[in-house]
């Protein structure tokens, strides 16, 4: 079949990675992919927003499957879109329905949502413009560190976590009164700060039963030591370590198996991925917040454990045949390695030329395009180096062997992934 996948970072890259190995795609495309995507895969340049334009491309290329990258077509309804258009709607969509996709849309759903299913999470309160004041007095009755999250969409930075209570009630006046965020802050989640450490949860679901995906710990702070301004994560691993079957099972139990009972419960339609970002508070698992796509970097490391061909698995979410499927996984460990541009999260400049990708296998492309037959950085994350091994340290090795032969002017990466681990 021919197989569009929407985005161009390097998840996007490791989805047509996987897709590019399997005996049932027959063409492959990415819109608008980046210069990665570009060896296995044919770019469109449209954007992931841009609804009608893939549309037509849909149409004109006889695309029988859709994997939705980024979360914000599908926050906007890539799928309900598909479904309104009679010649779109046999197309498999890999991606919640907009009415679901508001787990991610959405601090406050996702809050209430886990409540009225009685999922375990942070208490909470939200807060608007009108109600400014009874946040600030929600402040004063919480106990530092204080967690201030920007309820809409914001790109990854829509979480401040303070110290100071003075400080908090600032930025909760600038997320609420000079919308800092945008839109995105018109509402403000203020919860409880759990203390503990944090893991990817990754489930494949068809809207009746699911498969959960290899989990991973990803590293999100641009210093060593877990330190510094946040980004969009700089490496992560797969498997965790401190993931016991009997905390596997309760993450199973408390969390996924209610998430997807929940789901069907409100009629929230849900064929694709949920992203469960939790945290391990003594030996108990709860949710931080949902994604309604795969995590980035945590693709690099999950997609490469996985032994069943990924067209098979979303063909059976597409027909809501997935029970059907055995999901395999490698038993090595894999790990990634974000390599960024000079200055990122902060200002950075575009356009460095990159040299030493030759010959090297599974580096995934997260903001890279081709300039004049050169490829160019194009984005705060660059690319990330993925490495198989028996061990963690043996991957690693590897993936900062990769590192060492790839330069670009300006390059940067942490040196200490998993050193907590």
């Amino acid at each position: 079949m021919n197989i569009l996948v929407i985005g161009g970072g390097g998840r996007e890259h490791t989805l047509c990675w996987k897709i590019s190995q399997s005996a049932h795609c027959d063409k492959l495309f990415a819109a608008p992919g980046n210069a990665g995507t570009q060896t296995i895969a044919t770019n469109l340049p449209i954007g992931v927003t841009d609804f009608d334009g893939i549309k037509e491309a849909v149409l004109k290329n006889n695309i029988e499957l859709v994997v939705v990258g980024p979360e914000e077509p599908l926050v906007k309804g890539i799928h309900d879109y598909f479904l309104a258009h009679e010649e779109l709607r046999p197309i498999g969509v890999i991606g919640p329905q907009k009415a679901a996709a508001e787990l991610e849309g959405s601090k406050a759903f996702a809050k209430e949502f886990m409540i009225r299913h009685q999922i375990p999470t942070a208490q909470y309160a939200e807060f608007t413009k009108a109600t400014i004041a009874q946040g600030k007095a929600y402040l004063e009755r919480t106990a530092p560190p204080y967690v201030l999250k920007a309820d809409g969409l914001a790109a990854g930075k829509g979480v401040v976590i303070l110290e100071d209570l003075e400080a908090a009630k600032s930025e909760l006046r600038r997320m609420l009164l000079e919308e800092k965020f945008g839109a995105a802050s018109k509402k403000v989640v203020i919860e409880e700060f759990l203390s503990g450490i944090e893991l990817s949860c990754f489930v494949l679901t068809d809207g009746n039963t699911y498969s959960i995906l290899p989990m991973a710990k990803d590293y999100k702070r641009i210093g060593e030591g877990d330190i510094g301004l946040n980004t969009g994560g700089m490496g992560a691993v797969s498997p965790v370590p401190f993931v016991s079957k009997e905390f596997y099972n309760k993450i199973e139990d408390q969390i996924i198996n209610p998430t997807v009972a929940g789901l069907k419960k409100d009629g929230l339609p849900y064929k694709g991925f949920i992203f469960i970002g939790l945290i391990k508070v003594g030996e108990e698992p709860k949710v931080i917040e949902y994604n309604v796509r795969l995590g980035d970097p945590e693709t690099e490391v999950v997609l490469p454990r996985l032994e069943t061909d990924l067209v098979t698995l979303f063909s059976a979410v597409h027909k809501e045949e997935l029970e059907s499927v055995t999901l395999q996984i490698k038993p090595e460990t894999a790990t990634t390695v974000m390599a960024v541009s000079g200055g990122y999260p902060e200002a950075y400049q575009k356009g460095m030329p990159i040299s030493g990708l030759e010959g090297q296998e599974m580096i995934f492309h997260a903001g890279t395009t081709i300039k004049e037959g050169t490829i160019v950085t194009d984005g705060g994350r660059v690319l990330a180096a993925t490495s198989l091994g028996q061990t963690r340290e043996e991957a690693l090795q590897k993936s900062y062997e990769k590192l060492k032969a790839i330069t670009f002017k300006g390059m940067a990466y942490r040196k200490d992934i998993g050193f907590d681990l």
